[in-house]
């Protein structure tokens, strides 16, 4: 029998209807069971899970256009001309995104750094991977959302992306020296252990060693080249970039679409009678659409009103709810710059990398240029006398910075993390631009106390680890670490732009991730996701895995 009639057969006798195949110009007046805002890591994660059910048909919408190559992305030096390579698949490429132009970051369209591009701040980021300790997903978040809960979420997302503490190709480590002493600092004076950071993810006090990076074949990785790759293999599945979605168009406690820019015309894009939108653009911007989609603090809505930004949504439709955007967090920074003679410090270069590195990567993935410049990474914590516990972490780069930049000098960049207690607000400006509130870092001082702490017992090691810190003095006081660590500078109070926590359970959305107050509107990405003890990435792709789970439970 024909292969094509036999599954037929077998679909029509279990009593299941394929999703008709959509057609590239069809999209904008498809009516779609799923529509996904933002293709940053948790929106590709949740739309890739989605459409893995055939009956239903799945709309990713991003704002910004192509990263990777494998996306369409030609942003790419000199010397990857050629190559199927942009810029964004080389992990030494990484720290240029700071300083070269570039049409992958977001602009004008919020208030902070981050990635507007397939893939979102994945595509521009580190690329760092760390699985958070058990602990805080059984401290800070809700029933349903436990560690054992998120175990089989964890174990997907390893499944599906890979990822590796040893990039290069060749397995051999490179610039090593900065590592050497830190190891030589912090493991052998500080009493800090050398550790398979994700292969002992529940310990995160005085533990040290080589960083995990989301990299595969020395490329970088990310959700844009693991789950979206195979998710693209499905008739249900569609991707659209170029696409700046406005607001959540909505009847009552019903999402029925959302309105979008596409080429410069207002265009409502529609749900099916039983489908859902899930938002999945970030920390900042998903905020900022639930309120000019007339949800958030009544304060805010009445502006957004007056200045005709609800779509002639009356007030007595709004869904006034203070604690959208509310709780947002970012991990306070700290840079310290640490000098050696035993450190050769290594610079990337966008345009001019060394010719054997630039042949070492080119040829076989490998070398410096297969890793994003951070050599090494560790943790503590701080203890408070309520029994609370504050996580403090520290990576360290392969050069120095800003004023520091001498052969020999690295850069330390000391986060504080889990259990601060200072946070902000997402805010919008007379435009109606997203971006943080003044209170994010330092609000509350225990934070500044706890940070200063975990600087002080640190440098307590220094003396005969033959490093030297540049920009804080070794023999500072704990109240001069402070007044360092608080006062704006180049190295000091800082946006690190690990945006988590503005739209969280309970108050925000049901542990279903429903926006409270709607039936089909969903928020998935860092908003719902609290402040964790490592880089959130890897955090934000778990809760992923897990909306997306529950919500494919959901009638």
């Amino acid at each position: 029998m024909d292969t094509l009639l036999s599954c037929f057969l077998l679909i029509q006798a279990i009593g299941m209807t394929l999703a008709a195949p959509i057609q590239p110009q069809a999209w904008t007046t498809t009516l779609w069971d799923v529509i996904v805002v933002g293709s940053g890591p948790a929106g590709i994660i949740v739309a890739s899970r989605l459409s893995e059910n055939r009956t239903k048909n799945v709309l990713l919408l991003e704002g910004g256009g192509p990263s990777y190559g494998v996306t369409g992305g030609t942003e790419r030096p000199q010397w990857l001309a050629g190559t199927n390579l942009s810029r964004v698949d080389v992990p030494g490429l990484y720290l240029s995104i700071f300083s070269s132009p570039t049409n992958l970051t977001c602009g004008n369209h919020v208030h902070a750094f981050g990635g507007c591009a397939v893939g979102g701040s994945s595509a521009i980021n580190a690329g760092l991977f760390f699985e958070p300790p058990a602990s805080d997903f059984d401290t800070y978040f809700p029933t349903g959302w436990k560690h054992a809960d998120l175990v089989p979420s964890i174990t997907r997302l390893y499944n599906t992306q890979p990822s590796s503490n040893n990039p290069s190709q060749d397995h051999a480590f490179y610039e090593q020296s900065g590592y050497n002493a830190a190891k030589s600092w912090l493991v052998n004076r500080a009493g800090y252990a050398e550790v398979d950071i994700n292969a002992n993810a529940a310990n995160k006090t005085k533990v040290f060693g080589h960083p995990v990076y989301d990299y595969n074949n020395g490329q970088r990785g990310g959700p844009a080249v693991s789950y979206m790759q195979t998710a693209l293999t499905r008739s249900n599945f569609h991707l659209q970039s170029g696409v700046w979605v406005q607001r959540v168009v909505r009847s009552g406690n019903v999402a029925t679409g959302v309105l979008a820019n596409v080429n410069g015309v207002m265009t409502t894009i529609s749900l099916s009678a039983k489908g859902r939108v899930i938002l999945s653009g970030g920390a900042l911007q998903t905020p900022a659409l639930m309120m000019k989609s007339g949800i958030g603090d009544p304060a805010v809505l009445t502006s957004l009103q007056q200045a005709n930004q609800l779509g002639g949504l009356p007030s007595s439709s709004w869904i006034n709810n203070t604690a959208v955007g509310a709780g947002l967090f970012d991990n306070p920074n700290t840079f310290i710059e640490l000098s050696s003679p035993a450190i050769s410090s290594y610079v990337y270069s966008y345009d001019n990398p060394p010719v054997s590195d630039e042949a070492l990567y080119l040829q076989h993935r490998s070398g410096p240029y297969s890793f994003a410049s951070e050599i090494s990474v560790f943790w503590d914590t701080i203890r408070h006398t309520d029994g609370t516990v504050a996580g403090m972490q520290g990576t360290i780069g392969s050069a120095g910075y800003d004023g520091y930049t001498k052969n020999g000098t690295v850069t330390l960049n000391i986060y504080g993390t889990s259990g601060l207690k200072s946070t902000g607000n997402v805010v919008l400006d007379s435009n109606f631009i997203p971006g943080p509130s003044g209170s994010v870092y330092y609000s509350n001082p225990q934070d500044a106390q706890d940070i200063a702490t975990f600087i002080h017992n640190i440098f307590s090691a220094l003396p005969g680890s033959g490093l030297t810190p540049l920009n804080i003095p070794q023999s500072a006081t704990q109240a001069q670490i402070v007044q360092y660590i608080t006062t704006y500078s180049d190295y000091a109070r800082g946006q690190t732009n690990h945006w988590s926590s503005s739209c969280r359970f309970g108050s925000c959305v049901d542990t279903n991730t429903a926006v409270l107050g709607m039936k089909n509107m969903h928020v998935v990405d860092g908003s719902i996701v609290a402040p964790l003890t490592v880089n959130p990435q890897m955090g934000i792709m778990i809760a992923a895995e897990r909306g997306a789970e529950l919500i494919a439970k959901l009638a």
